[in-house]
């Protein structure tokens, strides 16, 4: 086929169906040619084009032999775990010879494709850019992961006991299950427990203490979840003096690390201001139904593996959209493609799971249905509130749903927490720091350096006695 430019190819190529945006151009086919067939066959299919020198600007490379440059690439695929497997082309380039060749992404059970003489943890590559990055340990250990049912949920947490399992949350679940499968209990409730998952070796396991524990973190300090809110649209932006505008890490098990979060949204989602303008809604930037699913589907379907125990659900709040991000990728067969697609989900921590389709919510109802729906309830639910749909990111350490707020004005920010706590003392006589809190939402920290503030600026000062519980903040007069 004759053409006039590389990217006559690649639309042509595109024409016949092969519609990857990744394109490598190489000028020969060396050993540095093998981390492109890896990051390919593992980050999403891609064209390499050889028989260009890109340092020259793209021009053909003298002296080119395309039939030699194929059989140089099938040995060089053939040095690969598992062998990759290339359609290949020869194009005319106005009159220069170029090899083509189209490289698939392999199935997730054969990932990671790996320069055999390198090894799996040294031979791993993925794209990133336009360039092949190394893998690390953790990606290739979470690609090995996806061939087997991960169990890191059914793990004994041998430091814990029974009396570290919250008895009003364990009792009317283990009535529920003496009721579903009353031959379960036939040799007592100690059988039952490990038949449950409940317990392993008589320790409580990690799903167990996560979905039914006092306290977990007293275990896994880092499985949290932190809440941020931004005055901007991004973490670096800087308004009003305030970097952040209010931070807290929660702690507990799942069912009140969902409550808390939600809660803490609801708070904050309503105080976006429109400096100069005439008009407010009082609707809710963000559905609740759709933040609550997000945050169950953060917390259940996370990486609870070792080397993510120190990583944790991050809810961050932006003047412009709402970010939860969780450890781990997407696992199994779920795609961002095929993601709340009929039919196709995929459980990374199946014991979790059913722990809460059954656990109940401090203000009653289960925790997770686990139906596969929820990403179509978040998607349903944004639509009813006329919002566009959420946008999903994944790779191999990280998930995100992205909440994008209705149209940001160009004069629109969030109130910082001075202008928050002024507020409240300006039209008092006077306010004590918990009563600001109370009134607020906000951290007694946040609240605290906003008085501070005041003070620095001469808007406010302290009332006698200092240093007391009972210190009061009041209005200077202007």
């Amino acid at each position: 086929m004759l053409v006039e430019d590389v990217e006559e190819i690649v639309a042509h190529l595109r024409v016949t169906g092969f519609d990857s945006q990744t394109v490598e151009v190489k000028s020969g086919v060396g050993k540095e040619i093998r981390p492109t067939l890896s990051a390919f066959s593992n980050s999403g299919e891609g064209l390499l084009i050889v028989g260009l020198s890109e340092a020259d600007g793209f021009a053909p490379t003298p002296g080119f032999d395309p039939a030699s440059a194929q059989n140089q690439l099938i040995a060089r695929c053939q040095q690969m775990t598992p062998v990759v497997r290339p359609s290949i082309e020869i194009y005319d380039l106005a009159g220069s010879p170029l090899l083509i060749a189209r490289i698939e992404e392999i199935p997730t059970v054969d990932k990671p494709c790996f320069v055999t003489d390198q090894g799996r943890y040294g031979g791993s590559y993925r794209r990133t850019g336009d360039g092949d990055l190394r893998m690390s340990q953790y990606e290739v250990d979470r690609l090995v992961e996806q061939r087997t049912q991960p169990k890191w949920d059914e793990e004994p947490v041998e430091e814990a006991s029974l009396d570290d399992l919250d008895e009003e949350v364990l009792a009317p679940y283990l009535r529920a299950e003496r009721e579903r499968r009353p031959k379960t209990f036939a040799h007592g409730d100690e059988q039952a427990l490990e038949h449950l998952r409940v317990c392993r070796q008589s320790a409580p396991t990690l799903g167990a203490l996560l979905a039914m524990g006092e306290y977990p973190q007293e275990f896994f300090p880092r499985l949290t979840v932190t809440w941020a809110m931004f005055p901007g649209t991004s973490k670096a932006e800087v308004l009003t003096g305030a970097r952040l505008l209010d931070s807290e890490t929660l702690t507990g098990p799942i069912p009140e690390l969902v409550e808390r979060t939600v809660d803490l949204v609801a708070k904050n989602m309503r105080t976006g201001a429109l400096i100069d303008a005439k008009f407010r809604t009082e609707v809710p930037d963000y559905p609740l139904v759709a933040v609550r699913e997000a945050i169950v589907n953060a917390l259940m379907h996370r990486d609870y593996s070792p080397v993510a125990r120190g990583a944790q659900v991050q809810v961050n709040l932006f003047v412009d959209r709402l970010e939860i991000t969780s450890p781990g990728g997407l696992y199994g067969n779920t795609t961002l493609a095929t993601l709340g697609s009929a039919g196709v989900s995929a459980t990374r921590n199946q014991r979790l799971a059913t722990f809460l389709e059954t656990v109940s919510l401090p203000d009653g109802g289960i925790v997770a249905e686990n139906r596969g729906t929820g990403i179509q309830v978040i998607q349903a639910s944004l639509a009813e509130a006329l919002m566009p749909p959420a946008e999903f990111k994944s790779d191999l350490t990280h998930f995100t749903v992205i909440f994008r707020r209705r149209r940001v004005a160009p004069t629109e920010r969030y109130e910082t927490s001075m202008d928050r706590v002024r507020e409240i003392i300006l039209r008092r006589e006077s306010a004590s720091t918990s009563e600001i809190v109370s009134l607020t939402g906000l951290s007694r920290t946040s609240v605290q350096n906003a008085i501070n503030e005041l003070i620095d600026a001469g808007i406010v000062e302290p009332t006698d006695p200092p240093r007391s519980p009972r210190q009061r903040y009041r209005r200077l007069p202007q």
